[in-house]
């Protein structure tokens, strides 16, 4: 009997910029059995990473979706000159500490720090991240115009990432910082290159190893497209509340994905 023949699966992860030659884009192949082609990408314009997001079956972008409902709501009572909504946080944590304020912080937001006991992440309403964000949100609406809508939740082509908390999740622990240009942190990095490689099984190809062990950018790029891929396999929180849900669809969700990186061969 002739058995099934299992075709390629194709992601992409972004760590975006607020420029186009300054985005770092890792394409990954995941084939039948222990295939794995990984090759990073120079688009030189928006519509050439665009092109790389269409054809890909899961893009992992590290990026907000979205600003928080309040932020936005606060924002439009100052435009029209009316009383501002009263500042509010989210839940407390389970040992008390109270949660983030939801003017600067989005509910996934909240939700992910809390998950990870991470620093909390930036707030695309009172940090620099704004100005990618809004790219981000310019490239959305050019997919949606040409028949590529993004729901912000994660459920079409294109996920929310944040490389950090992927790498907590996955077990993989930091001594340091890895995005500064110092010898401590090349060595951070090479650390979770290995890392990576053990848990994903094959070795990855040498020049992408030295990519990122060489650019921060380049790495969460990878990172990305691994969360992508545990999107696709189903490896990922997704929105559990009524209120999680509908934040996700107007705030952005970040799919942290399981603890192990097994999950992801092919």
């Amino acid at each position: 009997m002739t058995g099934v023949v299992r075709r390629q699966v194709v992601t992409v992860g972004v760590d975006l910029a607020a420029r186009a030659r300054r985005t770092a884009v890792c394409r990954v192949v995941w084939g039948p059995g222990d295939g794995l082609a990984v090759e990073f990408v120079v688009p030189d314009a928006d519509e050439q990473l665009l092109a790389v997001v269409r054809a890909a079956d899961k893009t992992g972008l590290d990026c907000p979706l979205g600003w928080p409902s309040h932020f936005v709501a606060t924002v439009q009572a100052h435009h029209q000159g009316v009383r501002l909504p009263p500042p509010v946080r989210f839940e407390d944590r389970a040992d008390g500490r109270p949660g983030l304020d939801a003017l600067r912080f989005r509910l996934t937001d909240d939700l992910t720090w809390k998950a990870t006991s991470l620093r909390p992440p930036l707030s695309v309403s009172t940090d620099l991240l704004g100005v990618v964000a809004l790219r981000a949100a310019y490239l959305i609406d050019e997919l949606a115009a040409s028949g590529v809508p993004v729901p912000r939740d994660g459920s079409g082509p294109v996920a929310e990432v944040y490389p950090a908390a992927a790498l907590r999740r996955w077990g993989i622990r930091l001594s340091a910082s890895y995005k500064t240009p110092t010898p401590g942190a090349r060595a951070v990095r090479e650390h979770i290159v290995r890392s990576l490689e053990t848990g994903l099984g094959p070795a990855l190809p040498e020049a992408v190893r030295a990519r990122c062990v060489d650019s921060h950018d380049h790495l969460d790029a990878l990172v990305c497209a691994l969360v992508a891929r545990a999107v696709l396999v189903g490896d990922t929180l997704w929105p559990r509340s009524a209120e999680e849900r509908a934040a996700a669809r107007q705030e952005g969700w970040i799919h942290l994905p399981g603890t192990d990186l097994a999950a992801l061969r092919p």
